[in-house]
């Protein structure tokens, strides 16, 4: 990915650093730089006819090579640049050995497009071709990605960017596309092995009796708690920087990847997560950050000093830089690392990079007990032997390894029980006015879902003919994930829906970790008080004992509807929206 830099490069731009040296030894490992940052942008490919190749290479990440999956010989993929009602023609040839494919997250488009191997069309074959073609009727940010086996994680994604056809309502002098992703030498299938069979394998932050003794965990009656439940609270994210390297347009943070600029100008910023398991904290100390596009659709300008982007999500972010470095600061939800880049008006110019925040503990709301938390852990004075949707007495013949089962069936009666399902939220709630774990108690304006207006009214306004509640379970212990206790494998049908349909989906998280959900082909509407210019996404972050209520119209076709944290749908958090005309087939 980088070369390595002559000394004389290093002791010049280390001379060259504004507002801090990033090279100084003070600074953790993955902190340091042995690069002045590489200013190089993204390749670009552009037009009606495009040509993108899928094949094994190495690549070079903080000074280390290892191999990936790549597209046009990059990790990520050639930026894709289109224009707004153009017609495009991709043809995607498949080096690989196994089968492989690309889904255009985000585009509407027909659904035999949409890329889904075995759902809207069979996969590209080894060392075969497909085209796809499509219209492009939209604008914004976007991206592409393996939907084939763990390819994903190798590094089979590129980002999308469409300008509109007509003006842009968004003003700025200059823009930069930012991929954040994660990855580990360590093979996706032996990642996902592991995960199965150790629960908390790669959590190297769990609590100590260190920390419990200077104050920093939960109290001794709390663990005691926790520990009856057999549930972590410091389980945030199942896979972390202990074999993750946090990536920013490819590059390590020692590579400390550079976006320059001229001071004073309008910068924009095009954040796209194409992590497979990383919801990134994002900021840029001693700078404002101006949300101006959420999921490629553009919004009111709205002021903070960080948002939360969890995977699969975009945002469009303008900041207007003075004649200094900043620091790209892109932290891991769990704290166990960051994605580093410098954003800067000369190559070779470094900025402060901030240590690490303290890492989040999950809390009462986060096991969907509402608010009732009351205190570090939330647990005092609670009899959670008559905790609704939890039983911890010893495992009997069919319940999960944890003993828990749902003891009020009221509460989700659609809710398969068995194995897969370790507890059933006994008082979810609407978190979209939370800014996302840990960044509660930031200091500064942290972005929520409700800030989110959209810049335009809403395309279908009408009210919802039916509701539909769907359960996201899981089984932590077992690294067992689905919708409404059934995985993917067990689904016997799809989720059936009427062409151009109003329906409102309540999504209820009965697990303790959050859950990016994507339905493909569609916008839908978040319910968040703003009537007409509610926010339209494409991907939700559902919060851990939350809840999220969204419109949508459906669109003819058969839909991957799944979790986004890769191996969540891998292990079975993946249903079919097929949606087809009243009496007839899709069209």
């Amino acid at each position: 990915m980088t070369s390595m830099f002559d000394r004389r490069q290093l002791l010049r731009g280390s001379m060259m650093a504004g507002g801090g040296m990033a090279t100084a030894a003070w600074l953790p490992a993955w902190a340091q730089t042995h690069s002045p940052g590489i200013p190089a942008p993204l390749p670009e490919v552009s037009g009606e006819d495009i040509r993108l190749r899928i094949a094994h290479q190495m690549i070079r990440i903080d000074g280390r090579e290892s191999h990936a999956i790549g597209i046009n010989g990059t990790v990520p993929g050639p930026l894709i640049r289109l224009r707004e009602g153009q017609n495009v023609r991709l043809h995607v040839e498949n080096t690989l050995d196994e089968d492989s494919s690309i889904h255009w997250h985000g585009l509407i488009l027909p659904f035999h497009m949409d890329g889904v191997p075995g759902v809207s069309f069979p996969g590209i074959k080894p060392r075969s071709s497909f085209t796809y073609e499509f219209p492009i009727v939209q604008a914004g940010t976007y991206w592409y990605h393996s939907h084939s086996g763990l390819q994903e994680q190798m590094g089979h994604y590129g980002p999308i960017v469409i300008d509109p056809k007509d003006a842009d309502p968004v003003r700025f002098d200059r823009e930069h596309v930012v991929v954040l992703s994660d990855y580990s030498a360590m093979h996706p299938h032996r990642i996902f092995a592991k995960l199965k069979q150790q629960p908390g394998y790669f959590n190297r932050q769990k609590q100590t009796l260190s920390g419990l003794l200077k104050g920093e965990d939960l109290p001794q009656k709390d663990r005691a708690e926790w520990g009856a439940m057999r549930m972590d609270p410091t389980d945030i994210s199942d896979v972390t920087g202990s074999t993750y390297t946090y990536l920013t347009n490819g590059h390590g943070p020692q590579d400390n990847w550079t976006a320059l600029f001229q001071p004073g100008e309008r910068v924009r910023l095009r954040f796209v997560n194409a992590s497979a398991m990383t919801i990134f904290n994002v900021r840029i100390p001693g700078l404002k950050l101006t949300i101006v596009q959420s999921d490629g659709l553009n919004v009111r300008p709205v002021e903070v000093d960080e948002f939360q982007i969890t995977v699969a999500e975009t945002y469009d972010v303008i900041v207007t830089p003075e004649d200094r470095a900043y620091t790209l600061v892109s932290e891991a939800v769990d704290r166990s690392g960051m994605a580093r880049a410098t954003l800067a008006p000369r190559a070779g110019m470094n900025a402060e990079v901030p240590p690490l925040r303290k890492r989040p503990v999950a809390n009462m709301k986060d096991m969907g007990m509402g608010d009732m938390d009351h205190g570090s852990g939330g647990m005092d004075g609670m009899d959670h032997s008559a905790m609704p949707g939890m039983n911890h007495d010893a495992p009997a013949a069919g319940e999960g390894h944890s003993g828990m089962k749902m003891r009020d069936p009221a509460n989700a009666p659609q809710v398969k029980m068995g194995p897969g399902v370790q507890t059933i939220s006994p008082m979810p709630v609407d978190r979209t006015g939370e800014p996302g774990q840990g960044l509660e108690d930031a200091g500064h304006k942290v972005l929520t879902y409700r800030d989110l207006v959209a810049l335009d009214r809403n395309p279908d306004v009408r009210a919802p003919g039916r509701e539909l509640e769907i359960h996201l379970t899981g089984n932590m212990e077992r690294f067992m994930w689905a919708f409404d206790g059934e995985k993917f494998s067990e689904v016997k049908a799809p989720l059936p829906f009427e062409k151009g349909e109003r329906v409102r989906v309540t999504l209820v998280n009965d697990t303790m970790m959050a859950h990016p959900i994507h339905l493909h082909g569609h916008f839908f509407e978040l319910v968040t008080g703003h009537g007409d210019h509610s926010p339209r996404k494409h991907t939700v972050n559902v919060l851990p004992g939350g809840k999220v209520s969204w419109d949508f119209t459906a669109e003819p076709g058969d839909w991957a509807f799944h979790c986004h944290l890769l191996y969540h749908m891998h292990a079975g958090m993946m249903q079919v929206v097929q949606v087809r005309p009243l009496g007839g087939d899709a069209a």
